[in-house]
């Protein structure tokens, strides 16, 4: 029986904490690649997707056992559905990851000098957002052990609010890249499209780790 099988029989919450850190450390990943990127590395490039490969895969076979050996019914405080919900936003960051990587390799997109002034804050800040829903979801079993009491349900909402604050910041972020971006479309080109959506999944990251804690507010609040 395998070390996950063992944790799921008690309680799927370890689990889902141990994938939410597989899926934060796909979501750094993207730091080094942009400095690959930037300086034009194939081979640093390929690296960084090779890794983000591996990070992925590891979170769909930890996804995959939570999801088969998930009770029908659990005798816990938080229901099957809300759990499966929070672990399809977890898999989003570190599919969203792997889907920057693989276009970024594909098409060999190396990063202007003056588009990675915009685009390191934005993906600084989409990282802490991305690490602050961690710090969230690794209180999930402090919530459940205090049987949901006021001070850990009023210390989770603050660090909820916080993220909240990050991703808003990612917002701004996203939108000034943006708009750096259009102000070399006629030196990119078609390759403009594609820059675009890069910066639109790496904003996307913070905005599903937001979910992620989002769902956990729905739930101390009912």
């Amino acid at each position: 029986m395998s070390w996950i099988d063992k944790l799921v029989r008690q309680s799927p919450i370890e689990p889902m904490q141990k994938h939410m850190h597989v899926a934060v450390l796909c979501a750094r990943e993207i730091l080094p690649l942009i400095d690959a990127m930037a300086a034009a590395d194939d081979d640093a490039i390929r690296e960084r997707r090779s890794e983000i490969d591996r990070l992925e895969h590891e979170a769909d076979a930890i996804k995959h056992e939570i999801r088969s050996h998930l009770p029908r019914r659990l005798m816990m405080a938080i229901d099957r559905r809300t759990i499966l919900e929070i672990l399809d936003y977890q898999d989003s960051i570190a599919d969203t990851t792997q889907d920057i990587a693989e276009l970024v390799d594909q098409r060999k997109m190396y990063l202007p000098k003056e588009l990675k002034t915009s685009i390191l804050p934005l993906a600084q800040r989409v990282v802490a957002a991305c690490e602050q829903g961690q710090r969230v979801i690794n209180e999930l079993d402090e919530l459940i052990e205090t049987g949901f009491g006021e001070s850990e349900v009023a210390r989770v909402d603050e660090m909820i609010l916080e993220l909240g604050r990050l991703e808003s910041e990612t917002d701004d972020l996203q939108d000034k890249a943006a708009r750096t971006l259009f102000s070399m479309e006629s030196e990119l080109g078609i390759a403009t499209i594609f820059w675009h959506q890069i910066i639109s999944w790496i904003a996307n990251l913070a905005d599903l780790s937001e979910r992620v804690g989002n769902r956990l507010r729905l739930l101390i609040a009912t």
